[in-house]
């Protein structure tokens, strides 16, 4: 009886815990935040000016606490500001306050800011400087338009960029606002605020930047540009050990390749896109409590499986999910992989809880791109290999993952040209990731194919554009699968981000068979099973290097 009546007491005090925990998670009270809608105009003579202010503002009334959100368009590359948006409502129980215009912003946050920095709409490359000066002077930047606006608020003018950088080219402005500027930035990471340039600009990441005291600039990485080149290798090389490069390279003056290769060799971690939101913001949520990544997994870590004679196909969606289709219609519908930017773990946690939340039992998570952040693994130098993948690696543990993404278009041009590893660095990878049970490599077409043990490295051997109608995909698909008769034959698909999975349904309805459609870590499993495709690397024959990108 006595151990009874201790049962049934402990019993009462287990729920009575139980219920006053519940009561206090339900009465969390709101964290209040103000939230802004953009319009679709970036225009330098329409809506950037105003625009580049509240961003800046943004990044300012953002650095103790998280208090100014921006909802974007659908239409947007980042559709995930709105659906995000709701989930801080309902998940982090954020109260958000709607702020119609640029002066409600500024009544609310100008305690923020301790004056302005005026850019000139005449220079592109001065507002960058004038973002820059922001972070480093808590100020907001205004073009000269808007002085009348921020003046009204009680701001005060801290520097004046109008007129100084007139006639000077962009190594010219940048070499000077290193000497002004450089040596009180951050070093562990910079903003390369490139991406779109001259009527119309998209510094949608400048927030995160200016919180971060960043330093800003759109340097080219094009061998055409040497001044701009030389620049832009002494900053690299003045960054810490492990460093982020964010932003994006600047359209017209370079290519992604150029710049994803020059930041490699550094052993430099790159996180875009310019136009990135809100990570001012978002940096400042945790995992909401008791949270843990648990991936779709279709097969235990340790399973054998056995392939049929059979095409075995896989979709994979990179680009990052929230560039992506993950809101629209059709997701769910077929085994889709998506690579995850992991590095969100540090700046994003919500954004990737709200991904895993929000995931059918065909959605799968996989690391990527090629390590901690965005690299060309063939150009990570050998010393700097190891730590940055022991990073990779806890990253795809805390979210779950099993299989590793590569790329490295350091001699492509796009979705053309060789996308192949290296032995070399197919090696190291097998060393540093001994868990995994596999890799993909590529974004077009690549031939790098291994097998050693159970894992396998497959590449994509088809590259969806999402402009390519769907009737020629399907017929691409087919001759693929006539032409590597040997079965079975692993076939694995690239999918571009816009890409509607419903017309993706439709197309498979039409191959030629037999087919199966996978998830990507059962095609893994059954490519280790049979290895009816050959072992290869990159030819020391064929091009390393991008065209026109120079050795080091």
């Amino acid at each position: 009886m006595k151990r009874i009546f201790s049962f049934l007491i402990l019993s009462c005090l287990a729920l009575t815990l139980r219920a006053e925990t519940e009561t206090t998670l339900t009465a969390t009270p709101a964290r209040e935040a103000y939230v802004m809608h953009f319009d679709l105009n970036w225009n330098v003579a329409g809506g950037l000016p105003e625009k580049a202010m509240l961003i800046s503002l943004q990044g300012l009334a953002n650095r103790t606490a998280p208090n100014l959100y921006v909802i974007h368009p659908k239409e947007y590359q980042w559709e995930i500001t709105q659906p995000l948006y709701d989930y801080y409502e309902r998940k982090y129980h954020v109260h958000f306050t709607p702020l119609a215009t640029a002066d409600a912003a500024l009544t609310q946050f100008k305690s923020a800011a301790k004056g302005y920095v005026v850019w000139d709409k005449k220079v592109g490359a001065s507002l960058n400087v004038a973002f820059t000066i922001a972070g480093l002077e808590d100020a907001v930047v205004v073009s000269e338009e808007l002085i009348p606006v921020v003046e009204k608020h009680g701001l005060k003018k801290i520097d004046d960029l109008r007129g100084r950088y007139t006639g000077q080219t962009d190594a010219q402005i940048y070499q000077d606002a290193v000497n002004r500027y450089w040596s009180r930035t951050n070093k562990d990471a910079v903003m390369m605020m490139g991406g779109h340039r001259g009527a119309v600009m998209m510094p949608g990441m400048a927030d995160w930047g200016v919180r971060q005291k960043m330093f800003f600039h759109d340097l080219a990485a094009n061998p055409a540009i040497p001044a701009e080149l030389a620049l832009e290798r002494k900053l690299l090389s003045q960054l810490n050990p492990g460093a982020t490069v964010f932003g994006w390279h600047p359209y017209g003056k370079d290519t992604e390749e150029q710049h994803t290769t020059l930041i490699s060799t550094y052993g430099l971690k790159m996180e875009g896109l310019h136009n990135l939101p809100n990570l001012s913001f978002n940096c400042q949520f945790t995992f909401t409590p008791g949270f843990k990544f648990t991936n779709h997994h279709h097969v235990d870590r340790d399973a054998k499986l056995v392939a049929g004679q059979k095409v075995y196909m896989a979709f994979v969606q990179s680009d990052s999910i929230g560039i992506g289709v993950w809101t629209k219609p059709g997701r769910g519908k077929l085994p889709f992989a998506w690579q995850v930017t992991m590095n969100w773990t540090k700046f994003s946690p919500a954004a990737l809880e709200y991904f895993h939340e929000s995931a059918t039992p065909n959605d799968y998570f996989i690391g990527g791109l090629s390590g901690p952040g965005y690299m060309y693994p063939n150009h990570i130098p050998a010393d700097k290999f190891p730590l940055l993948m022991k990073e990779a690696n806890e990253m795809m543990n805390m979210l779950d993952e099993r299989v590793l993404e590569i790329m490295d278009n350091s001699a492509a041009d796009g979705n053309l040209g060789n996308a192949d590893l290296t032995k070399e660095t197919v090696d190291r990878y097998y060393k540093a990731f001994p868990n995994v049970i596999g890799f993909i490599n590529g974004y077009g077409p690549a031939r790098t194919r291994d097998l050693r043990g159970s894992q396998p490295m497959i590449s994509y051997d088809y590259y969806i554009n999402p402009r390519r109608p769907r009737d020629e995909v399907t017929a691409d698909l087919n001759e693929l699968i006539a032409l590597n008769a040997k079965r079975p034959y692993f076939l694995l698909v690239h999918v571009r981000e816009s890409n509607d999975v419903n017309s993706l349904v439709e197309v498979t309805k039409r191959l030629e068979g037999p087919v199966e459609i996978v998830p990507l870590d059962v095609f893994l499993k059954l490519a280790a099973s049979n290895q009816t495709y050959t072992t290869r690397y990159q030819d020391p024959e064929e091009p390393k290097h991008f065209a026109g990108f120079p050795k080091e």
